[in-house]
């Protein structure tokens, strides 16, 4: 069986030279905005490439269903996009990469191609064995890449936070309220659901599948938008709800992208936390500290730092 071919190998080169070149940024020891932005590029593409290996290699080992390369290719242009107009100082450059990645995933994978994108299709398709879009998007967006970008999938591709973000309170600076307890809760029960399933034998899983995706986004389209309203926060189904911070805020602990505060600039103005919709105190420079690992790369505390003291 031949698992290698020409393309293929083009792919693996490529990652092996934006790896170097990705190593020889990261090391230089003064990194200009220019740098960091084509870093931050050059991170996406190498993201892709893995993906892309992984599912061509699975394809011929396993014989496992190719997923299409502009699935791959979509997604970073979307990303680079993105980028680039925030380089220009596009003010809705976030919003932009939001709704191209967002409306992909809901509309195209999980409604026109009826994978279910949510917790319970990654259960699914993983006790089934299938490397299909949803276990990709798992892995790459919410296991794996969170040690490079922490929660930039929240801020920069969720669907639900998509659809929040356009809601009236963008910050809420009151002191959380102790409900998170609600997201494990979740968690376990989207595990239960999907194995109880599989433990009776259940038929139909696929149509089964596609109406708990949509009932499930349903269902969280109206507890993030009624909680939005009730505690005045966009973000309270993000802070409290949502199951996939299970995954995220592990791994978002050791994320290599985090925003950096240069204190010999800060004037402990405290701007930054007034305007950052998941409180994080984005000040402490332990990875420890308050929220940490719930920063989604909004860089809404960037923009609006009067000393220019914060930066990727």
């Amino acid at each position: 069986m031949e698992i290698l071919n020409l393309s293929l190998i083009l792919v693996i080169l490529s990652a092996i030279l934006i790896t170097g070149l990705l190593t020889i940024i990261l090391r230089s020891k003064s990194k200009n905005q220019l740098q960091k932005i084509f870093a931050f590029d050059l991170i996406c593409v190498l993201i892709i490439s893995v993906g892309v290996i992984l599912q061509e290699i699975c394809s011929k080992l396993f014989n496992i269903n190719a997923l299409n390369f502009e699935k791959f290719i979509y997604i970073g242009t979307c990303i680079v996009s993105g980028v680039y107009l925030y380089s220009k100082k596009y003010k809705y450059a976030r919003n932009v990469v939001q709704f191209s990645v967002g409306l992909y995933m809901l509309v195209y994978l999980g409604i026109i191609s009826r994978e279910n994108m949510q917790i319970e299709g990654f259960w699914y398709y993983l006790f089934l064995g299938v490397f299909e879009a949803a276990v990709i998007h798992y892995l790459v967006a919410k296991i794996l890449g969170p040690l490079f970008f922490g929660r930039g999938w929240c801020g920069y591709a969720c669907w639900t936070g998509m659809i929040l973000d356009l809601l009236p309170y963008k910050v809420n600076n009151n002191p959380r309220k102790k409900i998170g307890f609600i997201r494990y809760i979740m968690f376990i029960l989207s595990l239960v659901f999907v194995s109880l399933l599989f433990i009776f034998h259940v038929k139909n899983l696929d149509k089964i599948m596609f109406i708990s995706f949509i009932v499930g986004n349903v269902i969280y389209y109206t507890v993030g938008i009624v909680l939005a309203f009730i505690l005045k926060d966009n973000r309270a189904f993000c802070k409290y709800i949502c199951p996939i911070t299970i995954f995220l805020k592990p791994f978002s602990y050791y994320s290599f992208m985090r925003v950096k505060c240069d204190k010999a600039k800060c004037i402990s103005c405290k701007k930054c936390l007034r305007n950052c919709p998941m409180n994080v105190d984005i000040l402490d420079p332990k990875r420890s500290g308050k929220n940490k690992t719930e920063c989604i790369l909004c860089l809404n505390c960037v923009n609006n730092c009067p000393k220019k003291a914060l930066h990727l």
